[in-house]
């Protein structure tokens, strides 16, 4: 694909041909969808459409083809717009019906009038979601995607092509009985939709908690309601045509659409207060600053595919699952023991030479929530490693090292300020109408590292305790409550959570190991730098392959295994029911799930099984050593 087609620069070209077929709006959806998945069906195709990742706004023009990798982090009512409309031409008289789905701007000529009384005006809804980068997504995972893109990025004017859009007095008479606006009275019909918009109220003050971004435009100080705070990268207003149900919030989509950014949305926006009801002025005003930002901050992208992401890791092929991927994932599972050995050596050295610790480590980085059973989270495996002191930053240096290997992580240092002045879960905002996000709004297998040795003397207020019970709440259910004010719903997570701490954590955890560890802070450094420096291009790649497949696997335990596996415990109960309890059982199957995952193995074997009871047996004898120390 040596440069743009048609299809790319103008795809609502596109879009009107498929239209003129047959005028048929209820099936548009799904043939402009097969048109661009066939035009698309080339894997390295997908890399010559600009991504709104790697690309700046000003690069591109408006109603071009791009894709968006992101997250939802929050979904908007419907929108009313106008799916077809007809022009009539000054001049000859002529008349010609236009699609007007896939776009915010009714496209019409100087010499050309829109015909909101025709009775071919059609008016249809749509879904708005709201877009953010992925939470927590290393750089290393960005500059992969970046330069695996292979379209020239070249500096464009935006379109300029005179249009005009339908104020809300012409929607209302459309369609000869008028087109009730009723239930979106709180936003105002700019151009082709019914989208709210930005008043010209006052600046509102940017907002530090939570990890939200705020930045300056015009005047105004607009919240990119990212859930980590010094996030880069736009957030996007992805407008679905079809498959609404299909859609959740934390979901991770890569998105393919007509981008727009006309700067005639800014003006809608700006005109924004002369659609406000009295008496409510301010309500419908702040929701419109907030869902109708300009587009140059917050750019719409009308999606023509959705791509749902089981994972965000570049080095792997995008569906493990597909036939062309079996060769890697072979490969990968042959090479899983060398690289396992290269890893448990690499963590222990950072450890201070804690080879256990470094094996529960490792496991706790393939860990993954894999089923739910009632209320319990099967595969979460949150470890806590105490013996941390406070003065060696070994928090910081794992929490570096997790970077550099895993696509998602954030460090989270539990310091009082923290804890009083962060918002973990997200509410919402009924006067701005949209979910606040949290720091606790993260995608599927986000790695979380919780540095419990930054505590300090002090008393936590209230929204440090509810912070501390969401953080256990992830824990041990891995559910977060979201703040709807009148009521909380439950919404599932999938996080890894580490916690590193000098004595055992106040936070409760699946497994706790106690760390031993006799060298210096000066040999701990010593020993991280020497760690780093092996960490070539070969060997990250080989390590970021093996974290991130090895928790994909699907693994299975044999029946003859399992028999005598149960029969094993019933035996061990009749000797000493408190040496194993249901939770040490539960435990001690979880090791050996994430052992044999470790070793690229997808079955439990007894030689496996073995070395499980091993490892929770010196685990076992730390705990018990604790507790004899502290009588």
């Amino acid at each position: 694909m040596p440069g743009l087609t048609d299809w790319q620069s103008n795809p609502l070209s596109t879009v009107q041909n498929i239209f003129v077929e047959d005028n048929n709006l209820t099936t548009l959806t799904s043939r402009v969808t097969t048109t661009f998945e066939h035009r698309l069906s080339d894997p390295e195709s997908l890399l010559w459409i600009p991504s709104l990742n790697d690309t700046s706004l000003h690069d591109l023009k408006t109603n071009v083809l791009v894709r968006f990798r992101c997250m939802i982090q929050d979904m908007y009512d419907p929108e009313f717009y106008i799916g077809a409309y007809e022009v009539l031409d000054k001049n000859t008289g002529q008349k010609i019906l236009k699609c007007g789905m896939y776009r915010d701007i009714a496209e019409c000529a100087p010499h050309q009038h829109i015909d909101t009384n025709a009775a071919s005006t059609v008016p249809l809804d749509r879904q708005t979601l709201y877009c953010v980068p992925i939470p927590g997504e290393n750089q290393w995972v960005k500059n992969i995607y970046a330069d695996k893109s292979k379209c020239k990025q070249a500096r464009t004017c935006h379109n300029s092509r005179p249009k005009r859009r339908l104020d809300e007095d012409q929607l209302t008479t459309s369609s000869g009985g008028g087109l009730d606006l009723s239930t979106q009275a709180r936003t105002s019909a700019q151009s082709m939709d019914v989208e709210s918009t930005e008043s010209t109220s006052p600046e509102k003050k940017a907002k530090g908690e939570g990890g939200e971004e705020a930045r300056s435009m015009n005047g105004h100080t607009q919240d990119l309601n990212f859930p980590l705070a010094n996030e880069k990268g736009p957030a996007c207003l992805v407008k679905i045509y079809a498959n609404f149900d299909g859609f959740k919030v934390n979901d991770v989509i890569e998105f393919v659409g007509i981008l727009s950014v006309d700067p005639a949305l800014a003006e809608s926006s700006s005109e924004g207060e002369m659609f406000s009801i009295e008496g409510a002025e301010s309500m419908i005003t702040e929701e419109q600053r907030v869902h109708s930002p300009p587009p140059s901050l917050v750019p719409r992208l009308h999606a023509v595919i959705a791509n749902k992401l089981t994972h965000s890791n570049p080095v792997l092929p995008a569906n493990l699952s597909s036939p062309s991927a079996k060769p890697v994932v072979e490969t990968l599972q042959a090479q899983a023991d060398l690289v396992r050995t290269n890893l448990c050596s690499m963590f222990a050295e950072i450890l201070g030479g804690d080879a256990t610790a470094a094996e529960y480590l490792l496991m706790h980085l393939l860990s993954n929530v894999y089923a739910r059973r009632e209320m319990l989270a099967l595969g979460k495996f949150t470890l806590n490693i105490s013996g941390c002191r406070a003065s060696s930053c070994l928090p910081e240096k794992i929490n570096t090292f997790l970077q550099k290997i895993a696509a998602k992580s954030h460090f989270l240092p539990m310091t009082l300020s923290n804890m009083n002045t962060l918002r973990f879960t997200p509410k919402k905002d009924y006067s701005e109408h949209r979910l606040k996000s949290g720091m606790l709004q993260l995608s599927n297998k986000t790695h979380l590292l919780i540095d419990e040795t930054a505590l300090e003397p002090g008393q936590l207020d209230q929204n440090g305790i509810e912070n501390l019970k969401a953080l256990g709440n992830v824990i041990t259910w891995q559910k977060l409550q979201y703040d709807f004010n009148f009521h909380r719903a439950d919404f599932p997570t999938n996080l890894v959570l580490l916690i590193m701490s000098e004595a055992k954590s106040l936070l409760p955890s699946d497994c706790h190991i106690k760390l031993e560890n006799s060298r210096t802070d000066e040999q701990l450094s010593h020993d991280f730098d020497h760690v780093i420096s092996m960490l070539n291009e070969t060997v990250l790649a080989k390590v970021r392959s093996y974290l991130g497949l090895m928790c994909e696997l699907d693994y299975s335990l044999p029946e003859p295994i399992q028999k005598e596996i149960e029969e094993e415990f019933v035996e061990l109960r009749k000797q000493n029911p408190q040496n194993m309890t249901v939770d040490d059982f539960h435990c001690l199957l979880l090791v050996a799930r994430l052992l044999s995952l470790s070793h690229g193995q997808t079955t439990l074997t007894k030689e496996l099984w073995q070395r499980a009871q091993v490892l929770e047996a010196a685990r076992k004898g730390r705990q018990m050593n604790l507790q004899q120390t502290a009588r």
